[in-house]
């Protein structure tokens, strides 16, 4: 006889029981099941919306001679018939941008990536986004759709633009944050807010190639703690300093924009301040939701921006990007201007869910092997 739900929530299984045997886990949980309900009503609503405003949905391939479009370590495979190794993709992004060029104007994909990365609370090796490009929009127009995308799906699912979520999980009863999806969503230019937060004038933004930007970030991060693992680039360090000074303040969704150059290389340079690019990052609960910019259209500065990448993966930056010269190619034949947007989609669910870990929103999470 099975027992009782009450018995169960009481002295339930294991969290490692429940998400190796997920099967007993759906027998004995009705919340889990509506965790996955819920994920289904994500996509669901994120899928119509493009649709309704004329988007199209597309397929583009998971297996890469190069992992492009986004910075991270790719998973490698190999191609017996073509003897030659795989990468299984990181992102469908330059793909998608190809999709542009050929005239498309409007295209998205809900998808599968996979970065050989870390294992934690929001991070599993195979995960599912959905990144869709906009010819003729940029990263402003991106913006508000983003704010009503998610403002009304928050509303559609839970009646309610305020959500309650549980940081430590819904067992920690007593902490509880109220997250409000309600727009327009706070705006926070990087630079700037990251100088205010530290008090304190930085290089500026047309300067963070050289060497001598690269000394006061490195210096700064010691003087405030901030670990960043070698090598210690410009773009690194000023990452995890973002990261222990804006991001800790994001609860509410809120827009970290104008991100510099030399972190966004396929991102369009910024139309009134140089050295920056036309890029956002949505932070909700302290994460990172959504990454778009206006995107980088001219060739050569493409290129350059690979060719740059390249020379940090040398230095040992196994995340950097490889130089892609079909994708270059491709631009030649002409980017009209493009905005383009990737969202994370479990995240996303485990904001809907109140699920404080990316393994309750994965019917079957990557695990350790047992012992």
């Amino acid at each position: 006889m099975l027992p009782s739900q009450h018995e169960v929530e009481t002295h339930g299984m294991t969290k490692d029981v429940r998400y190796r045997q997920r099967y007993l886990d759906l027998i004995m949980n009705n919340r889990v099941k509506r965790t996955f309900k819920i994920r289904n009503e994500v996509i669901d609503f994120v899928r119509k919306f493009l649709r309704e405003r004329d988007f199209i949905e597309v397929e583009t391939p998971m297996m890469n001679m190069i992992p492009g479009g986004a910075t991270a370590k790719p998973f490698e495979t190999f191609h017996n018939d073509l003897n030659m190794k795989l990468f299984m993709r990181i992102a469908p992004e330059l793909y998608l941008k190809m999709l542009i060029v050929g005239g498309m104007d409007r295209v998205f994909e809900i998808g599968k990536q996979f970065r050989n990365e870390s294992i934690d609370l929001t991070h599993n090796p195979e995960f599912t986004t959905c990144e869709f490009y906009w010819a003729y929009a940029d990263y402003h127009d991106l913006m508000d759709l983003t704010e009503k995308m998610l403002s009304d799906m928050c509303f559609a699912i839970h009646g309610s633009h305020k959500i309650q979520y549980h940081p430590n999980g819904p067992e920690d009863k007593d902490n509880v944050i109220e997250i409000d999806f309600s727009p327009p969503f706070r705006r926070i230019p990087m630079m700037k807010g990251l100088s205010e937060a530290l008090n304190l004038e930085l290089p500026p933004a047309d300067q963070l190639h050289t060497e001598e930007a690269r000394e006061f970030f490195d210096k700064l991060a010691k003087e405030h703690n901030v670990d960043c693992k070698p090598p210690r680039t410009v773009a690194r360090l000023i990452d995890k300093l973002v990261g222990s000074f804006l991001e800790v303040n994001c609860k509410n969704p809120t827009f970290i924009i104008d991100t510099p150059q030399i972190m966004s290389p396929l991102a369009k340079w910024h139309r009134s301040e140089p050295g920056l690019s036309e890029r956002f990052e949505l932070f909700i609960n302290y994460h990172e939701i959504v990454n778009a910019y206006t995107e980088l259209n001219d060739p050569k500065v493409q290129l350059e921006a690979f060719q740059e990448q390249a020379k940090a993966k040398d230095l040992g930056d196994d995340e950097a990007q490889a130089i892609d010269a079909n994708f270059v190619n491709a631009l030649e034949y002409g980017l009209p201007p493009t905005g383009g947007w990737g969202i994370g989609i479990d995240r996303l669910t485990m904001l809907m869910t109140d699920s404080n870990s990316i393994k309750e929103v994965l019917l079957f999470p990557a695990m350790k092997p047992n012992e």
